[in-house]
């Protein structure tokens, strides 16, 4: 007799709706386990940050896109903190699979390509998303730093996220070992995070490094939380959330296929 279940078909549906929503949460219970780490230490760097700028030369400069120096700092800051955050859930989860050898855990279960990008992504917006409440909230009710156009700082913290945590994915089945994941943190992730306007706005680059920072991805999303927060942007936001969108899609796209193939991650 025939089975019911067509070969190639999983018994489960197209979706594995609780594998998919199991990953994910296994992504936010393994970062919250030491949210002193990934949670309070951002917030503690981000007040570091905004505290040396504002005394090193928030008294001697004068404002900047209209705002106070320390409000336009603010937006860069709390994306820049972002983006590393939701970058390094997905990258250190993948990478300590792969050296403790137990990466055939993740990979054996019934869950698709796909659907590993999207547990492993949904990780690292969450974790991003938590950090961006936390010092949005600092920012807000310590400075009372009202926030222009909430929905859009809404919009490119979670894309932001998204983006540095399929970038994560990449570099973490690209790595081998943790100094190989350090290299693409220090080398690549870093300079795009701090040459992308979060301390300065690129009117005021030379034209030719201008031009270079708009080929930057990450700085569109340091702008669009700029005019999510303070209303006033580089260059505009819905031009950067397409090309952030696009990098986001075209980086998962990467994903899937390296999952699919099982590149640099089955014996």
């Amino acid at each position: 007799m025939e089975s019911s279940t067509t070969m190639g078909v999983r018994r489960f549906g197209s979706v594995n709706w609780l594998g998919l929503y199991t990953l994910a949460r296994r992504e936010v219970r393994r970062f919250m386990a030491v949210w002193n780490q990934t949670v309070a230490a951002p917030l503690v760097t981000a007040g570091l940050f905004m505290t040396v700028f504002a005394l090193a030369i928030g008294p001697s400069r004068g404002p900047v896109m209209g705002v106070p120096f320390v409000q336009f700092l603010a937006p860069g800051i709390l994306m820049m903190t972002v983006i590393q955050n939701a970058f390094a859930n997905t990258s250190s989860s993948i990478v300590s699979a792969k050296v403790q050898g137990n990466i055939v855990d993740t990979l054996m279960p019934p869950l698709s390509p796909l659907e590993l990008v999207l547990g492993y992504t949904a990780g690292g917006v969450v974790r991003g998303g938590l950090v961006a409440v936390v010092i949005g909230l600092a920012v807000v009710v310590l400075m009372g730093m009202p926030v222009a156009h909430p929905l859009w700082l809404a919009l490119f913290v979670v894309l932001g996220a998204a983006m540095l945590a399929v970038l994560g994915i990449v570099g973490a089945i690209f790595a081998n070992r943790f100094d190989q994941m350090s290299a693409i943190t220090n080398f690549i992730i870093t300079p795009l995070s701090f040459l992308s306007g979060t301390f300065y706005s690129i009117d005021s680059l030379p034209p030719v490094m201008r031009v270079i920072t708009h080929f930057n991805p990450v700085f569109y999303l340091i702008d669009g939380a700029r005019y999510g927060m303070i209303g006033q942007s580089d260059s505009s936001p819905v031009l950067g959330l397409a090309i952030c969108a696009g990098v986001t899609l075209a980086v998962g796209a990467v994903c899937w296929r390296w999952f699919s193939t099982g590149y640099r991650m089955k014996p």
